[in-house]
């Protein structure tokens, strides 16, 4: 991809990631809060207590709901991360991760196609 447009999708997503830093932290606050409202429900034994939790569950899900702008955020970031990777020529593809292999033929296949190349 050209220079020109790395940049200017860089400094889109840039700006979209610092407008949305607010409603990102607001989303791992709200995710900690249902988080903590599950852990304590399951660990609860009286009927008082299991209340309270899935209340405090069901108040992070609503302010989670509320933080839905977030996730744009989280893409821009994404795409940042992704620009990065293509400025410095590294692969982006996330999926296509090849495991390090201890095969003694699949290595000999390796090497033997980069001496032919």
């Amino acid at each position: 991809m050209n220079k020109f447009w790395l940049i200017t999708f860089g400094i889109i997503a840039g700006i979209v990631a610092l407008s949305n830093v607010g409603p990102m932290i607001g989303l791992a606050v709200s995710g900690l809060i249902i988080y903590m409202g599950v852990h304590f429900y399951l660990k609860s034994f009286t009927t008082a207590k299991k209340v309270w939790w899935a209340f405090v569950g069901i108040v992070g899900a609503i302010s989670a709901i509320s933080n839905v702008p977030a996730l744009f955020g989280v893409a821009a970031l994404v795409v940042l991360w992704m620009i990065y990777r293509q400025w410095n020529n590294k692969p982006t593809n996330i999926f296509s991760e090849k495991a390090a292999s201890n095969d003694p033929f699949t290595n000999f296949e390796n090497q033997w196609n980069k001496l032919t190349k």
